[in-house]
């Protein structure tokens, strides 16, 4: 059993929402991405108290109509250093540091660079721009290595939306999204090497659809959550270093398909993008419900306990502080900083070695991609969990049903019109899914 007590509440600036937190990995600092407008909120959530310390943009334009690409063009994106307390924002006028100190140009970066997606390296040597923004670059198809040090730009591999570091060391998780699937790539990054690169693995997941989240690393490294996507509230949990997945869960109706009744559009728009985090027991999932619940989901026992901690009001994000406290925003700027008693309290030196032991046993299942430019794809040893496809595999499956992955109907329907093409005869496939996403 778990007690949630509330520590601290404190009111982002503005009439609006906070609509992500990110959470410092290290140090009690939190970044709070406004509704609003395309600013930054940096708040203090150390030593049981919340304060504001600054902002970022905050005299930004507000978003408006702005909607779909518009909307997400604007957004900025943000990544903590991972020892200091140093931010850096990339926004419409390209990055910006903040410190304590105030807030500044990023040294060693191109102030006018303008990304969707930033991570810092391991050790913060190195910062991780996408798409590219190099002349020479291929926009999505690669991103920016930027070496602090010497204030050199160069090529990485294809990622989007964000990069988890894995607790063990030397392992990190990232998206390569498309509309069709989207793979959740894990890459070796060498510590103590500037510029630091991330080096794709072979094995990835293979997740329906886009529109996921940045995935999630649990304390102790064994279990890896994507919260996703653009046509369901999904939530899937899949175990390290076998990749199984424990958990699949749709929340709230699943989606009626295309087009989208209005009643459906609204209860599904009522759950945060961001309302699932893992505290510092690792076998419990968090995830926060519209109606300023959180749901303690063990992934042992596959048990869930609700929580009332806003009622009445909707969460609009969740987030896991340094120190495994949790941080829930609701609407109207709320911030509440909640304390989790665990009756059992996991060790967290045991943490420790169960992440480093995981990273080391899932590297040594897998070997680095080979950089074949263009075909890196076919390199992929690809699970969802359930399955697994060698690239052969997929090369050649003509069959797939209407209960099958929309990735893996398309798949078989190119397989096949290919093969009927060529003169060939196969089993016909059953694709089910169109439209857009829900959001554009």
């Amino acid at each position: 059993m778990t007690d949630l007590e509330v520590v601290a509440r404190g009111h982002v600036g503005g009439d609006g929402s906070v609509e992500r937190l990110s959470c410092h990995p290290r140090l009690p600092l939190v970044a709070c991405s406004d509704s609003e407008r395309p600013a930054v909120h940096i708040w203090n959530c150390g030593e049981g108290r919340l304060r504001a310390l600054g902002s970022v943009g905050l005299t930004s334009e507000p978003y408006g109509e702005a909607f779909g690409w518009e909307r997400t063009g604007r957004t900025p994106a943000v990544a903590w250093h991972p020892e200091q307390p140093l931010l850096v924002v990339a926004g419409e006028d390209g990055l910006r540091q903040w410190t304590p100190a105030g807030i500044s140009e990023p040294e060693g970066a191109p102030a006018t660079a303008s990304y969707r997606s930033l991570a810092f390296s391991p050790d913060g040597r190195t910062l991780w721009g996408s798409p590219s923004a190099r002349d020479e670059g291929e926009g999505w198809e690669s991103s920016d290595v930027l070496d602090l040090g010497s204030g050199t730009i160069g090529a990485g591999p294809r990622w989007d939306t964000g990069v988890a570091e894995h607790p063990g060391g030397g392992l990190v998780a990232t998206l390569a999204s498309d509309q069709g699937a989207t793979y959740c790539l894990f890459a070796r990054v060498d510590q103590g090497v500037a510029p630091a690169v991330m080096r794709p693995l072979r094995r990835a997941l293979i997740l329906d659809c886009d529109g996921y989240g940045t995935p999630l690393f649990s304390a102790d490294g064994r279990h890896v959550a994507v919260r996703g996507n653009a046509y369901d509230n999904s939530v899937e949990v899949f175990e390290l270093p076998s990749l199984r997945r424990v958990l699949a869960t749709t929340l709230g109706a699943p989606s009626p398909g295309y087009p989208y009744p209005q009643e459906w559009l609204d209860q599904m728009r009522s759950w945060a993008r961001q309302n699932i985090a893992f505290g510092s027991r690792p076998d419990v999932l968090w995830i926060a419900e519209p109606t300023g619940a959180l749901l303690e989901v063990d992934l042992e026992t596959r048990q869930a306990v609700e929580h009332d901690v806003l009622t009445g009001t909707r969460v609009s994000a969740l987030a896991a502080t340094a120190t495994g406290e949790l941080l829930v925003a609701g609407s109207g700027g709320t911030l509440v900083l909640l304390s989790v008693l665990y009756r059992s309290a996991q060790n967290h030196t045991t943490n420790r070695d169960t992440s480093k032991a995981t990273a080391e046993a899932f590297l040594e299942t897998t070997a680095e991609l080979p950089d074949d430019g263009d075909d890196w794809e076919t390199h992929l040893v690809l699970t969802d969990g359930t399955r697994t496809w060698e690239a052969d595999d997929l090369a050649t499956t003509t069959t797939a049903g209407s209960t099958d992955p929309t990735w893996l109907q398309l798949q078989a329907a190119i397989n096949t019109a290919e093969l009927n093409r060529d003169g060939g005869t196969t089993t016909s496939t059953d694709v089910t899914r169109s439209g857009s996403g829900v959001d554009g």
